[in-house]
């Protein structure tokens, strides 16, 4: 069979003969009832586990407007949540304005936030909140902040010009605690001081945290450094990884954490392979997260009856292939459908190098493989955690890298380079034989192989 694999701007082709392929892993074919826009405005109408937003705002602003003093202070005692972060105003202890926030993602996810937020704020408006009393808060996590223009794209242009939009600020944290972990809960003010707080992103396969979405909002995305390098060194123990979420360890203290913020309301979305919205969710923080999950599984996730000696591999082609670090996420999800000491073919242009300093400082510095996977369990880094994601799929399989990188760079991070698909594979054919089985996953940055 002739497969191809995009390749930035291009393909690579290759021929494998079908007595050796196990299985080319594309998307679950699905008809999916709703698109864009549409399917967000129908999540928010059929909410999962909650009221409708706009009845859920007037509940809470009731809840605010009749809250006295000692009635406060028992809820904060009792629960530690949303209501808890009131403030009094004035001598006449009146308490400060209503004030929501909108948490969306920044400008290197791949969430459509200009189709999720407008419903979200016309349903607000709708509810008898005022446009003052709403802030979109562009989670930035450990990455940079936006320009205006960036800004504005990401709000669209009537939300942009609506409401407030502000990135998160790392360096103006409000500290609510820690989780059972030792996690700190240091959340950017403006979430942490609003009165009711909304958490829109997008769902996909996370390769430590099981999947995307829901408090992840919160955690990492309007935390500090600290708060999720402390989290985020977990990604070395077995249960966290991709498709795990009751028992992954990860994903249950970006929860706890969520839950001491006093997360309201979700909306997530859901993306097809060209990050177009083919479903939406919205409610309750957990109910509302999971079924986006389970329907993300019907799309993504590929049952597989055993594991291949050889996999090729792509995130499939430009832009998602410019550089290493995007290109790790299809290698990490690859990791699961081959063998024990078998080969994976990355094949990722790559044509900007590696896509960070810190990820090209750990990778080009380090001795082993080994000596990544120790030098993050002692000490997490954000950029290295990506190097060591790396190490832990060398510690299963061989990797050929088919790429734009210099070759001896390539050497020295511990791949071996290839010039085209084609030549990889039939050295790995060389390698293990002509009866060596093949799986193939043409955009690996979404499919999730799970062995049955």
């Amino acid at each position: 069979m002739e497969l191809t694999f995009g390749y930035g701007k291009g393909e690579q082709i290759v021929e494998v003969p079908d007595r050796n392929l196990l299985g080319v892993l594309t998307a679950n074919e699905m008809e999916h009832e709703r698109r864009g826009e549409d399917a967000v405005v129908y999540a928010l109408a059929h909410p999962i586990g909650a009221l409708r937003l706009g009845e859920s705002v007037k509940a809470a602003r009731k809840a605010w407007r009749e809250t006295d003093i000692r009635e406060k202070k028992e809820w904060q005692a009792l629960h530690g949540g949303a209501f808890g972060r009131r403030i009094l105003d004035g001598p006449d202890m009146r308490y400060k304005p209503f004030s929501i926030a909108i948490i969306a993602s920044d400008i290197s996810r791949p969430a459509p936030s200009w189709e999720i937020l407008p419903p979200i704020v016309r349903e607000l408006l709708d509810a008898g909140c005022a446009p003052e009393e709403i802030t979109v808060v562009f989670a930035l996590g450990s990455h940079r902040g936006h320009t205006d223009e960036e800004r504005r794209h990401l709000a669209g242009d009537w939300v942009f010009e609506t409401v407030r939009c502000e990135d998160s600020d790392p360096s103006d944290c409000i500290h609510l605690g820690e989780t059972k972990n030792g996690t700190p809960v240091d959340i950017t003010r403006r979430v942490a001081e609003a009165d009711y707080v909304i958490c829109t992103g997008n769902i996909e396969f996370h390769y430590f945290a099981g999947y995307s979405g829901g408090y992840k909002a919160i955690m990492p995305g309007v935390s500090t450094p600290a708060a999720i390098q402390a989290n985020h060194r977990m990604m070395i123990r077995d249960e966290a990884h991709a498709g795990a979420i009751d028992t992954n360890p990860i994903r249950m203290d970006i929860e706890e954490a969520g839950r001491l913020c006093g997360a309201d309301y979700m909306v997530n979305v859901v993306l097809d392979e060209h990050k177009h919205i083919v479903y939406a969710v919205a409610g309750d923080m957990i109910e509302a997260h999971r079924a986006g999950c389970a329907y993300l599984d019907r799309m993504y996730r590929k049952p597989i009856k055993q594991q291949a000696d050889i996999v090729l591999v792509s995130q499939g082609g430009a832009p998602k292939d410019a550089n290493l670090y995007q290109v790790q996420k299809a290698l990490d999800n690859s990791k699961h459908a081959v063998r024990e000491g078998g080969r994976i073919i990355l094949i990722g242009a790559c044509n900007e190098g590696f896509g960070s300093k810190v990820f090209e400082e750990w990778l080009t510095g380090a001795d082993s493989p080994e000596s990544l996977i120790k030098r993050i369990n002692e000490h997490f880094v954000l950029g290295g955690h990506k190097a060591a994601a790396i190490a832990m799929v060398m510690a299963k399989a061989g990797i050929d890298l088919v790429s734009e990188m210099d070759e001896e760079t390539v050497r020295g991070i511990f791949m071996t380079p290839r010039r085209s698909a084609a030549e990889a594979l039939a050295a790995a054919f060389a390698d293990y034989g002509p009866d060596a089985t093949v799986i193939a996953m043409p955009f690996g940055g979404a499919t999730l192989p799970m062995p049955e």
